[in-house]
């Protein structure tokens, strides 16, 4: 018989920080700027943003609006 070796094909911790830095990244820079567009115009983004309606600071809202949203894609 043959010596087979059994190796397993998983991804390594860096290569999932990786891809996660690359979906969080462009979502809270999209998120950012429709946060900032709103305060600007005076209208509540809090409402527009999922996971970002009892946040009271716009980078918090913002940050739970993105992990809210990539919950949803991933």
């Amino acid at each position: 018989m043959d010596n087979l070796t059994c190796t397993s094909l998983k991804p390594s911790l860096k290569d999932g920080k990786l891809a996660l830095y690359l979906i969080f990244a462009p979502c809270f820079v999209l998120l950012l700027s429709i946060a900032v567009l709103g305060q600007l115009v005076g209208l509540h983004w809090q409402n527009w943003l999922p996971g970002a309606e009892q946040k009271t600071s716009l980078i918090s809202g913002v940050h739970a609006a993105v992990y809210t949203f990539m919950s949803h894609i991933i």
